[in-house]
């Protein structure tokens, strides 16, 4: 069941081949995380602009590794930012033009009806669980160090199913392969059937942001993208999918 359910993530990815820039076109890479908002974003800013916009997403490691390797990208935007300094060390985006356009919470992710608890172990010691891969996969190193910084790691770890990303952690728990999964806020608010069972403490992670930048051999004109997202409509927009607004 697990390996049928890895086929989500490829249909969360848009093909990245066909994300050619054009005129009057820019193509973003997006963390798999933002799919809900930045999609109902790329609609405003379509019907005000004229201009379409491409989103291809996935893991925020795969993309990143991906615009190293020469895809044609004219924007990233990351759920970390470890794989936005990536890029940057690498001079592979713009860096006066990065700027956080989000927040977010992690929280575990349960079956319909489960209460909330004051304990994760409540939940994550039960049996399997699903969350994002720490290897590589921001919320699962989100989830891990969270689980560290409350000494739980060690006991609840070997229960951890990994996805390739967030969204197919939470489709492990919507699916009902697993009984739980750590993801974050806005996963959550776009799966309203499934119970939020526990938030993580903020001091038990590092800042959840997402960095926009735009990448070294982009069209500049993807500027006004990033402009709409941080403009008071965008950021009305990831409120209302369940994210923080950028400036808390």
């Amino acid at each position: 069941m697990f390996r049928l359910l890895f086929l989500v993530g490829a249909l969360v990815a848009a093909p990245l081949g066909s994300a050619a820039q054009a005129a009057g076109q820019y193509t973003i890479f997006a963390a798999a995380s933002m799919k809900d908002a930045l999609d109902q974003a790329a609609k405003d800013f379509e019907a005000k602009d004229g201009t379409k916009i491409v989103l291809s997403f996935a893991s925020s490691s795969v993309l990143a590794k991906q615009v190293e390797a020469g895809a044609p990208a004219d924007a990233f935007i990351s759920a970390d930012l470890q794989w936005m300094d990536y890029l940057a060390k690498r001079k592979l985006i713009k860096p006066d033009t990065r700027r956080i356009i989000a927040r977010n919470d992690l929280v575990i992710a349960a079956a319909p009806g489960t209460k909330p608890v004051t304990d994760a172990e409540a939940i994550l010691g039960k049996g399997k669980f699903a969350m994002g891969d720490p290897k590589g996969v921001p919320a699962g190193k989100y989830g891990k160090a969270a689980l560290e910084s409350l000494k739980l790691w060690d006991k609840v770890g070997q229960n951890a199913v990994f996805g390739e990303n967030v969204r197919v952690a939470l489709e492990y728990v919507r699916k009902g392969a697993v009984g739980a999964a750590i993801v974050y806020g806005s996963d959550r608010f776009a799966a309203p059937e499934l119970a939020t069972a526990y938030v993580f403490p903020d001091d038990s992670h590092e800042p959840i942001v997402y960095p926009a930048a735009e990448t070294a051999n982009g069209n500049d004109g993807v500027a006004k993208f990033l402009d709409f997202l941080s403009s008071e409509a965008g950021q009305k927009n990831f409120v209302a999918f369940g994210f923080a607004p950028a400036k808390k």
